[in-house]
C-alpha cells in the first residue's frame, strides 16, 4: 500500500465546544488536511468510526458522555480500530491524568491553546504511524533482530510493537515487568531491549543495571522509555546505570528510528 500525507488524512475531530471545534477545524485545514469530521461527544465519535472509519482521532479530554480515556480504551480494545492514531487536545496539565495516556500509546498530547508547531509535529506522528518504512541496517538484517520489549502496561506494550514492527522488527518477546524479562533473558539471545522505567517486581532502572553488569548481556543496547521529566533525578540515576538512550512517551516512530539507527549500525 502507498503510504498517504497528511492531505489524505480523515480525522475525526471530538470536543464538546463549538468555538473549539472551529478552532481547530481551522488549523487543521491549514495544515492541509482536507477531510475533518467534527463530532461533541464520545456517543457521536463512536457512532461516526463505525459509520466511516478514520485514520486518526483528535480528541479533548471531557465529554458530556465520558472522557477521552473512554475513547481511547474502546478504540484500542477493537482490532478494527486499534492501530488509529489518538492526539488529545486538553489544557489538562496534571501528570497523574496525562500519564493514563501516554501508557496507552497516544500519538501526541497537544496543549490547549497549542501552536501550529505543535499540531504539525503531531500530525507527522501520527502519521509516521500509519506508514511504514523498514530500516536498512548494514550490520543486521531488520527482519532478524531479537528485540525484548519490557512494559507493564499491555496497552503500551502494543503501541510500542507496532512502531517496532513497521520499522521491520519481527522477532519481538514481551514481558510485564524486569523479573520477567530476566528470565527470558537467562534462556535466550537478545539484540536490543526496550524498556519502561516505572514497573512493579523490578523496574527498568534494576533490569538495566543487571544487563550492563552481567558479562553475557552487557553488550546489549538498551533503550529506556519513560514518561518522567529528562531532567529528573530519576533520569539522572538511570543514565548511570548504561542505558544507551532515553526515549519519552509517547513513543514517537521518528525518533525512535533514529535511535535504532545509531545503535544497531546503520
Amino acid at each position: 500500500m502507498d503510504n498517504i500525507s497528511i492531505a489524505d488524512l480523515n480525522i475525526i475531530l471530538v470536543e464538546p465546544s463549538d468555538t473549539q471545534r472551529k478552532i481547530i477545524t481551522t488549523l487543521l485545514l491549514k495544515e492541509n488536511v482536507q477531510q475533518v469530521d467534527p463530532v461533541s461527544t464520545v456517543g457521536e465519535a463512536k457512532a461516526a468510526l463505525r459509520n466511516h472509519a478514520a485514520d486518526v482521532v483528535v480528541s479533548a479530554m471531557y465529554f458530556e458522555d465520558g472522557t477521552a480515556i473512554d475513547l481511547l480504551k474502546f478504540l484500542k480494545d477493537d482490532d478494527a480500530y486499534s492501530s488509529i492514531p489518538f492526539m488529545l487536545v486538553s489544557s489538562e496539565n496534571r501528570l497523574s491524568k496525562l500519564e493514563e495516556f501516554k501508557q496507552a500509546g497516544v500519538a501526541a498530547i497537544l496543549p490547549k491553546p497549542f501552536e501550529p508547531l505543535h499540531l504539525a509535529r503531531a500530525l507527522r506522528a501520527s502519521i509516521d504511524l500509519i506508514n511504514t518504512d523498514e530500516l536498512d541496517l548494514e550490520l543486521f538484517d531488520i527482519h532478524e533482530v531479537r528485540v525484548l520489549l519490557v512494559d507493564d502496561s499491555k496497552l503500551a506494550r502494543n503501541h510500542i510493537r507496532r512502531v517496532l514492527e513497521g520499522m521491520g522488527l519481527r522477532k519481538i518477546m514481551e514481558a510485564e515487568n524486569g523479573a520477567m524479562a530476566l528470565t527470558l533473558i537467562k534462556d535466550n539471545a537478545f539484540d536490543l531491549v526496550v524498556t519502561d522505567y516505572n514497573m512493579p517486581e523490578m523496574d527498568g532502572r534494576e533490569l538495566s543495571e543487571f544487563i550492563r553488569f552481567n558479562p553475557e548481556t552487557t553488550h546489549i543496547p538498551i533503550i529506556m522509555v519513560t514518561s518522567e521529566s529528562a531532567d529528573s533525578a530519576h533520569m539522572t540515576n538511570i543514565q548511570q546505570t548504561g542505558v544507551n538512550a532515553l526515549c519519552d512517551k509517547p513513543f514517537e516512530p521518528t525518533e525512535v528510528r533514529t535511535m535504532l539507527a545509531a545503535l544497531l549500525g546503520e
